[in-house]
């Protein structure tokens, strides 16, 4: 490439002829043949295996992987006032209804509802619904 050079407090307009010369330069450079890159191996290709591997495949992957189950019964909004009035006994009414199911959340994502149980003093969830793929994108649509 043909460039003029100009003392440093001079400055010149660049004109068309430049600029083609400068494209064309580009043009020659990106047609001739380079070498050929290949991408870079940094993780590990998950193909089938025979078996013998002893790295985990498919959904085995991730079943190991902790996610947080949350059961809500219900919700409410509460004033910092109000918040810093209660004590010990006090009661805050949610907006759940009594008999109502319970949402079963994962990583706070709804995805069954359940009732309340009590198996040996303990509470647990006994699933009535559970929430298909197409109604959680249904929700996320509305």
């Amino acid at each position: 490439m043909n460039l003029k050079t100009a003392p440093a407090s001079v400055e010149q307009p660049v004109s068309d002829d430049d600029w083609a010369a400068a494209m064309g330069e580009q043009a020659t450079i990106e047609a001739s043949p380079g070498p050929v890159i290949q991408p870079a191996q940094i993780f590990e290709q998950f193909a089938e295996t025979d078996g013998k591997s002893p790295t985990p495949q498919g959904f085995d992957m991730i079943m190991d992987i902790p996610v947080a189950l949350t059961v809500e019964l219900g919700r409410t909004k509460i004033s910092i006032r109000n918040l810093l009035q209660l004590a010990h006994g006090s009661v805050v009414e949610l907006d759940g209804m009594a008999g109502e199911p319970m949402d079963v959340l994962i990583n706070g994502t709804l995805i069954a509802q359940g009732e309340v149980v009590v198996v040996n003093d303990k509470f647990g969830i006994r699933l009535t619904d559970i929430i298909t793929p197409q109604e959680r994108i249904r929700k996320l649509n509305r």
